[in-house]
């Protein structure tokens, strides 16, 4: 049995109290978009994105992306608020912004917006996975994986990878991860140019 979260991005996202049905309002808004034209440009229904501003559906990052792509906007232009000053260097735990919470959690070094290269601290649970569509944007991507296992599908290449294992890939291709593990999986990734 297989039970993949589809829900990966909470409402409201915990620490960093970031309000995702608000936010899409204001961006539809800006835009001048009703809800119905961002759903056509998006490919969904005009109920999701009500469901969506309302918070009452929580996307997975992959649906979130696909609605954000109707705008056109990044998810790191849709999450950057307040960001810290640009030319801070470190950065301590409590200052990782959290852009996703649940089975999968991702929390970021530094600024979302402005910087070619992000960073990730990434959490997932078990059987948890990136959401059923295969993700795909310009750039590149790698990680390493600190404990558990993650299971990354690149294109119709797929492999398990454990603890001190890497991946870098083209992030051209389409791919997917998931942890097919009992334990959580923790890894830390790097993304140029931003994708999240």
């Amino acid at each position: 049995m297989n039970s993949l979260p589809e829900q990966l991005v909470d409402g409201t996202a915990g620490d960093s109290g970031f309000d995702v049905g608000a936010r899409l309002r204001a961006v539809r808004e800006a835009n001048g978009l009703s809800q119905r034209e961002l759903a056509r440009r998006a490919g969904v229904t005009n109920g999701t994105i009500s469901l969506i501003e309302q918070n009452k559906n929580s996307p997975s990052v992959s649906s979130l992306k696909k609605v954000l792509d109707g705008i056109p906007m990044t998810l790191a232009e849709f999450f950057a608020q307040d960001e810290p000053p640009q030319d801070q260097v470190f950065f301590r735990a409590a200052e990782l912004v959290t852009l996703t919470r649940g089975a999968v959690s991702f929390r970021q070094v530094g600024a979302r917006a402005g910087h070619a290269l992000q960073i990730l601290h990434e959490h997932y649970a078990p059987g948890a996975d990136t959401g059923r569509a295969m993700l795909r944007h310009d750039g590149e991507e790698g990680g390493i994986v600190l404990r558990g296992r993650i299971e990354l599908t690149v294109g119709d290449r797929r492999e398990i990878l454990g603890p001190g294992d890497a991946y870098h890939f083209s992030s051209r291709i389409p791919h997917r991860f998931r942890n097919p593990g009992d334990e959580e999986c923790e890894l830390i990734s790097a993304c140029t140019p931003p994708y999240l």
